[in-house]
């Protein structure tokens, strides 16, 4: 009886198509995703050229097949992505299964609702993938820790935008008890809008404080401000420096698609599903 855990792959073609479709270590990797970047490319300017009225009318039946062909290239390449990855709905919810999904999707959406083909664009994300795509290591190598920098981040980044929205919640209560509806603070939701206009140091300016007792919590709200703007700079500035101690590759999880990993991994650090060799994917 075979193991469960005995092979990220239980087919070597699947292990073979995953490696050329997600990782650029190998000629025929780098070839996939060169090609693809120039079919992204290719399908955006399409799109932007599409928008002219002029070109539109000359040659609008012909920019529409050619975008009709985009969009069956990548619905294939998306439906391989999801084949050669063991659980395809842990790529199909990752950031690039969703912008894949959607560079797909705007054109057959088009068949029923007139002028959603614009929202094409949105395969202009698809280009993010340039940096592994011809594996610039430097690039790879730093865009690998601020992501690990931002995932260690993250509970505490939440804690800090769950305090401020507290804060924004009181900040706003007060003004609109202070204030009142005769000086435009006609409910604590407008209330809130001018504390976080304000916390954020923006200030529109479409609304203030009258009174003087305002005015003083105005200048406390300020003065906040500029005291919170650092925070989530130096959560994120601690994580960062941890994280480049720690040497990550770019390999790519079987089960997950996620990169990252240490450099003597045998297991993804994100699933726990092992990560296939170099050499057991040219198997």
């Amino acid at each position: 009886m075979k193991r469960a855990h005995e092979s990220p792959h239980h087919h070597p073609w699947r292990a073979r198509l995953h490696r050329i479709i997600f990782e650029a270590d190998t000629p025929g990797g780098k070839a996939f995703d060169v090609v693809l970047l120039w079919a992204i490319l290719l399908s955006v300017g399409v799109v932007l050229v599409e928008s002219m009225v002029s070109v539109r009318e000359r040659f609008g039946t012909v920019l529409r097949a050619v975008e009709w062909g985009f969009t069956l290239l990548f619905t294939v390449e998306y439906g391989l992505r999801l084949i050669s990855v063991r659980k395809p709905w842990r790529y199909a919810i990752s950031f690039f299964g969703v912008v894949d999904l959607l560079a797909v999707l705007p054109t057959y959406v088009s068949l029923f609702v007139a002028g959603s083909q614009s929202l094409i664009v949105i395969r202009a994300l698809r280009l993010l993938r340039v940096f592994r795509i011809f594996k610039l290591r430097g690039y790879v190598s730093e865009a690998n820790v601020l992501l690990v920098a931002l995932r260690m981040s993250r509970p505490k980044i939440t804690v800090f935008l769950g305090s401020v929205l507290t804060l924004v919640i009181i900040m706003g209560a007060l003004m609109y008890l202070i204030e009142g509806e005769e000086n435009g603070f006609t409910s604590i939701p407008r209330g809130i809008y001018w504390a976080i206009v304000t916390l954020t140091t923006v200030g529109y300016g479409d609304i203030a404080p009258h009174t003087v007792l305002g005015q003083v919590l105005a200048s406390v709200v300020m003065i906040l401000g500029y005291s919170i703007i650092a925070i989530p700079t130096g959560i994120v500035s601690v994580e960062l420096a941890q994280a480049t101690r720690q040497a990550v590759t770019t390999r790519s999880c079987p089960s997950c698609s996620l990169e990252g990993h240490d450099a003597d991994a045998t297991y993804c650090k994100y699933c726990g599903e092992p990560l296939a060799s170099g050499d057991e994917a040219d198997a």
